[in-house]
């Protein structure tokens, strides 16, 4: 119901009025939007403004060049094998893609790619739609650094603080006063100096590890 309204409502429309919501579109998505279009070789035939803003590169040195040339290298060549095998059959590719700007830096994309066919369903071009997703790759990244800094302070609780307090704890009930010797009793005070020195030095690791963290912002 809503999709015939909706055709109503743009049927109504005159060829002027056609002609300024297409051109407002079109103005909406060159600002909001990563566009380009390719041959089937995957050379590109049209950049959008936003695209040239983004990739560092002028309409002109990016038209007759194909997407290669922001290539990261952090994807496997299988990622853009699957790419190209998806839309050469005709269908959709959707995907996250990191790319290299003309200045060297990294930028990720979440990415629409879509063939555009003539009359016999055959493909002839591509178009894709990009929109930059940097603040969500790294609140992906600040979240797994987090979840790294946990495991290590876990790792340091339980493997590094916990030995010096068994050992003392074993010592303290290995004294007898009623039996042990002085010479016995000395020996075990040094021991237990020496576990209490670990301890304290773990203790103070472990303090400086999370003050590093809360300077991170990795640790609330």
């Amino acid at each position: 119901m809503r999709n015939k309204e909706t055709q109503i409502s743009i049927s109504s429309y005159s060829k002027k009025e056609l002609h300024r919501l297409l051109n407002a579109y079109r103005l909406a998505i060159n600002d909001n939007i990563i566009s380009s279009i390719t041959d089937i070789k995957g050379n590109i035939l049209y950049a959008n403004n936003y695209f040239c803003n983004v990739s560092k590169y002028t309409s002109k040195e990016l038209v007759g060049q194909r997407h290669n040339l922001l290539v990261s290298g952090y994807h496997t060549k299988e990622f853009y094998k699957d790419l190209w095998r998806t839309i050469g059959k005709g269908n959709v590719w959707t995907g996250e893609i990191k790319n290299k700007d003309k200045n060297g830096n990294y930028f990720w994309v979440d990415t629409l790619i879509f063939p555009i066919k003539d009359e016999s369903g055959k493909n002839v071009q591509y178009l894709s739609l990009q929109t930059l997703i940097n603040d969500k790759k790294k609140a992906e990244q600040d979240r797994l650094e987090y979840l790294k800094s946990l495991e290590e302070i876990i790792y340091m609780t339980s493997h590094e603080v916990r030995k010096p307090i068994a050992n003392l704890i074993g010592l303290s009930d290995s004294i007898d006063f009623n039996s042990t010797t002085t010479e016995e009793l000395e020996h075990l005070i040094n021991h237990i100096k020496k576990e209490a020195k670990e301890l304290d030095e773990y203790t103070r690791k472990l303090t400086l590890f999370m003050h590093e963290l809360k300077e991170k912002k990795l640790l609330k």
